[in-house]
C-alpha cells in the first residue's frame, strides 16, 4: 500500500479515482468545511472507512513533515515501463512527450517536475531504478495531483533513451552551452533528458541526445534548479504547440 499524507493529496486520490483508497485516518479535532467535507463526502460514496484519531497518532504515522491532520492508505498506482507507456500514447493517436531525469535526490524536485508535467501535458516521467527518489509522501504533496496522473517509470535511463529513439522520439538533453531552448522546434514526439541536481547531464547521456539545449541566463547566474529547467522546457513545448510553432 502507498501512504498518502495531507488534505490535497488525499482529496486528489479520491477525486481522480485512478486507484482505490483503502482507509483514512483523520484528526479527531479537524473542523468541518472545505476540503474536509469534500474528503468525507467522497469517502462515503466510495465506501472508504474513516477513523478519527488523536493528532499525536497521525504525527507518529506520517513519513513526511506535513500531514495536515490526515493520512490515508491506497493501492499502488498502475505500473508502466517506457515501452508500455509509449505504446499506450501511440494507441491514442498522440505524439509521445516524455521527461527523463537522472539522480533526483531531493523529493521536492521530483514533486515539482511531476506537477509541471501534469500542467504541460507530459505523458510520463522516467527516473533511474536505484538512483534518486520514488513516490514518497513528500513527492505526492509537492506534486499537487501530478503524481496521481503522470506515470512515474523506474527504468535505466540509457535503455529508456534507446527505446525512445527507436520509437521515433527526438531526444533533447538540457545542459549548459547548448542551443537556446526557444530556437529549437519542440513539437512532435519528444523526450527531454535532465541531469541530476549536482552533476548535471552525464557525458554518456549527452552523447545519446539528438540535440542539447540550454536556458540562457542573465545576472551572472550559472544554472537553474533542475525542476525549474524542466518546467521551462515543458511549457515552451506547450507554447509552441499552442502557437503552431
Amino acid at each position: 500500500m502507498d501512504q498518502l499524507e495531507g488534505r490535497n493529496v488525499v482529496l486528489d486520490a479520491l477525486e481522480r479515482r485512478r486507484r482505490r483508497v483503502v482507509k483514512i485516518w483523520l484528526d479527531e479535532r479537524a473542523k468541518p468545511g472545505g476540503k474536509i467535507d469534500a474528503i468525507l463526502g467522497l469517502a462515503r460514496k466510495q465506501k472508504v472507512p474513516v477513523e478519527r484519531v488523536d493528532r499525536n497518532r497521525l504525527d507518529r504515522m506520517a513519513h513526511g513533515d506535513v500531514h495536515n491532520g490526515i493520512v490515508a492508505r491506497a493501492e499502488p498506482l498502475p505500473q508502466h515501463s517506457v515501452n508500455s507507456l509509449l505504446r499506450e500514447v501511440r494507441e491514442r493517436g498522440e505524439d509521445p512527450f516524455i521527461v527523463l531525469a537522472d539522480e533526483l535526490a531531493y523529493e521536492h524536485n521530483l514533486g515539482a517536475i511531476l506537477r509541471s508535467a501534469l500542467g504541460s501535458g507530459v505523458h510520463g516521467v522516467v527516473v533511474p531504478v536505484r538512483r534518486g527518489k520514488g513516490l514518497t509522501p513528500v513527492v505526492h504533496r509537492v506534486a499537487m495531483g501530478g503524481a496521481e496522473v503522470v506515470p512515474l517509470v523506474r527504468e535505466g535511463l540509457s535503455s529508456a533513451v534507446k527505446r525512445c529513439r527507436k520509437d521515433g522520439l527526438i531526444v533533447i538533453g538540457a545542459d549548459m552551452g547548448g542551443t537556446p531552448y526557444y530556437d529549437l522546434d519542440l513539437t512532435g514526439p519528444i523526450a527531454f533528458v535532465l541531469g541530476g541536481e549536482s552533476k548535471g547531464l552525464s557525458p554518456t547521456l549527452k552523447k545519446r541526445c539528438d540535440h542539447v539545449v540550454s536556458v540562457p541566463l542573465a545576472g551572472g547566474l550559472e544554472s537553474l534548479n533542475v525542476s525549474v529547467t524542466a518546467a521551462v522546457l515543458m511549457f515552451e513545448r506547450a507554447r509552441q504547440l499552442a502557437r503552431g510553432r
